[in-house]
Parts: structure tokens; sequence; C-alpha cells
């Protein structure tokens, strides 16, 4: 009864809870509609295939392999069985530079990619032709990122002006990405190439091709239900406080008035 006569007898406090709230609608409301129907921003699928290649031997009974490939390519893992610990593991690209990084497909670095900058981890990843590696076990693996252009999980951003340049521009950042490739993988041993008996190597790719573009938009019921629940949560958060005052302010003024009535009453 008291915080409606408060409320009563203070009309400015309310008239700025509604303006206020009417406001936050109707920045939110804004925001949705330039998002989605004025939109700069459009959105690109590609493929995101994995291919297993066919290595060759340079040389019969050596652990010395090429392939080539002509696709974009993100992810690029080799895995490798029957080593020896004191061994080295070289891959070498002629035709691309690419990042390696022993944290690259590491369980105690989920989801880390060298395009990650602002992370400290992100300083371990080496942007080279070639790169080595140094066997500790009979299991051996090695994972590198040859684009970081291309979108990793399959969809990738851009902005341009309309449709048919979005569209445009998305099928010649694919082609940027074609090269032609001719990978190296040997396994040394005191500088000398190993006989390649008994050892199994493993050599995958991830590819991409570009499958549509659509204009960037945002669900209005989604986006309308966050902003309900952003607007609650802030006038929640604005009355927390003062609502835990005056409460406060209650509980101790009846605390003192009972206080008062039991107190005894003075002798006369």
């Amino acid at each position: 009864m008291d915080m409606r006569k408060s409320m009563s007898r203070n009309p400015n406090m309310l008239r700025t809870m509604i303006g206020t709230g009417l406001t936050l609608v109707l920045v939110l409301a804004y925001a949705v509609y330039s998002n989605t129907v004025d939109t700069e921003y459009y959105g690109y699928t590609t493929t995101n295939t994995e291919i297993e290649l066919d290595l060759q031997e340079n040389e019969e009974g050596k652990a010395d392999w090429f392939v080539t490939t002509q696709s974009g390519i993100t992810w690029l893992n080799l895995s490798l069985d029957g080593l020896q610990d004191g061994m080295t593991v070289r891959i070498d690209a002629s035709g691309t530079e690419w990042y390696y990084s022993p944290l690259l497909g590491s369980p105690d670095a989920d989801n880390f990619n060298c395009g990650e900058q602002t992370t400290e981890v992100s300083e371990t990843c080496e942007y080279s032709s070639l790169h080595e590696s140094e066997v500790e076990s009979d299991s051996h693996q090695m994972t590198g990122i040859v684009s970081l252009k291309l979108p990793i999980d399959g969809l990738g951003y851009l902005q341009s002006e309309d449709q048919t340049s979005a569209e445009l521009a998305a099928l010649e950042l694919m082609s940027d990405e074609n090269k032609t490739v001719t990978w190296r993988i040997t396994i040394l041993q005191d500088g000398s190439t190993i006989d390649s008996t008994g050892i199994e190597s493993t050599m995958n790719i991830v590819t991409h091709d570009l499958i549509s573009v659509e204009a960037f938009e945002l669900d209005p019921i989604q986006e309308s239900v966050y902003s309900f629940a952003t607007l609650v949560g802030c006038f929640a958060f604005l009355l927390f406080l003062p609502l835990l005052v005056y409460f406060s302010a209650k509980r101790k003024h009846a605390i003192d008035e009972q206080k008062r009535k039991d107190a005894p009453e003075p002798e006369q």
C-alpha cells in the first residue's frame, strides 16, 4: 500500500519508467528491422567435406610420400602408426604456406584455430610451407590449417551492396583459395629417410565448395523475446536496490516499533 502511495505521489517516476521502457523497445525494434530488411551482410554456405588422400611413394620402400591437391583446404590431418621415439616427421607443401601448431586438434585446446590472434595459444602457430614435429610414441599426428579465409565450420559472412555482388564476392573468394599444392611427407631419423616397412600413413583434408549465398536475417520473433527478456532484466536490476533499501527500512522500523512496545514503562 505504501509503495502505491509513493508512486501516486511521484508520477514522474512512473512516467520515467514507462518512457525508458518504450525507448528501449523502439531501439531494439529498429535494430532488428535494419538487420533484417536493409542489411549489407550476407552469409555464404560451403561444403565441409573430409577427403582421404592417396599418398604415393617417391621411392619404393622409403617413408617418403607425395600427393597433389587442387581444392580450397582448411583442415589438414596426417596420422602415422608404427613409428619410434626420436624420429622426425616433415611435411613440405610446394605451392602454399600453411599454419601448424601442436595445439591444433588437441583436446586441451578445444575449438582452437590459428586465426584466434587474441588468445595466448595462437602465438604457438607457425606459418610456413614446411613444418616438422618430433615423434614421442609409435602413433603420431600432425594437424594444420591451410586457409583462414575459408569458413572452417562451412558458414562465412561478407559485406556487399546487393545479392549479385555478394555472390560474385563469394565465388571470387572460393576461386582464390583453390590452389594446386604438392604435399611431401617424409619420416627422418638421424637426418636420413627411414624404411616404410610397418608404417601406416593416412592424410585427410577438409575441402570447401560454394553452395549458396543468402542475406543475413534475424528472426523477429526470437529477437523480440530476447528484447523483452532484456527489458525485464534491466528494470528488475534498476528496481532491486531501491526496493531493497525500502524493505530494509520498513523492516528496521517494524523492529524498532516492536522494541518500543516491549520496553518496560518507567516507574512513576
